[in-house]
Order: structure tokens, then sequence, then C-alpha cells
């Protein structure tokens, strides 16, 4: 299973008195970004089956942009699993029960997605990546179905990386 861990884009501010944190929308800039992002992506001949998001705005925003410039409208889902307080060990059975896949985008929060990371490639939630926002990390899976859920890392690119490349 090829497992793309996408940040959501720049969004509002936290503590900003108009929002609650779970409605925080992404900024034009974010947007802009964001669809400059997943050309990068397009042009590295990604593809992804599912879209699995966090319910959270600016992660929603983050995976209508990828699924609109992956023509994917329609395969989207929803995750409680992702929202930034959740376990990432919970995710883990979620995907391999729910979603036969062969290759998903799972769109959060740091540091949810650094422990996810770190609990599929050594099994150590700890592990100190820090994606930024816009930032994808690309895991691979020979199964998640079993105790021993390994995954490599077979890359991990910052935004500026990605639109460079969406760029050209």
């Amino acid at each position: 299973m090829n497992i793309y861990l996408i940040r959501h884009a720049i969004a509002v501010e936290a503590g900003t008195a108009e929002y609650e944190d779970n409605q925080r929308p992404l900024t034009d800039k974010g947007r802009k970004r964001m669809r400059q992002i997943a050309r990068g992506l397009r042009a590295l001949e990604v593809e992804f089956d599912l879209i699995l998001s966090s319910p959270y705005v600016r992660a929603r925003e983050t995976a209508e942009i990828l699924a609109d410039v992956f023509k994917m409208k329609k395969k989207i889902a929803f995750s409680e699993n992702l929202i930034p307080m959740a376990g990432p060990e919970l995710l883990i059975p979620e995907i391999s029960d729910k979603y036969a896949v062969d290759s998903i985008a799972l769109v959060g929060h740091e540091p949810h997605l650094s422990a996810l990371i770190g609990l599929l490639t050594s099994d150590n939630r700890n592990i100190d990546i820090g994606l930024k926002k816009g930032g994808v990390c690309y895991l691979e899976a020979d199964d998640l179905h079993h105790d021993n859920h390994r995954a490599s890392l077979e890359w991990l690119l910052t935004p500026g990386i990605l639109v460079e490349i969406g760029n050209k």
C-alpha cells in the first residue's frame, strides 16, 4: 500500500477569536500554495485511490484542493482518527479494515502525522520528524492488517520542493 501523509496547508492562525480550532479555514496563500503542491505531486506521477481527511475545516479544504487537482471529488472520506488529538494507532486498523485501496492520501495535522510516521516506520511514535504545512511524506507498506504493520519511508518533501516541481 502506498500511503501519502499530507499536512494541511497554511490556515488562519490558532487562537484567532473568530474561529474555533476545528473551524479555522485555509488562508488565500494556503489555498494557492496547496494547489501548487498538488500540481507538484501530479508531476511526480503520484496517484491516490482515496483521500482520507481530518474533518477539521483546514484539512477538509486541503483535501478538496487535492481532489480537484487529481480529479477525484467523489473519493474523499473523513476520519475522526485524523484529528489533532486522536491516537495515531487508531487510524491503522481503520485504514486496513475499512479501505481496500492500493494508494491512500491521509490529510491531517501535526504532531499527529509525525507520530503516525514514527509508529509505521519504527514502532516509535516519538520520532521527531515534523511536516511543514503542505509537506508530504510517502510511505510504502506491504500489509497493515498484522501487528507488525511496518512501512518504509520512501520520501519526505517540503512544500517548497513540491511547489518548485509543480511550477516546471
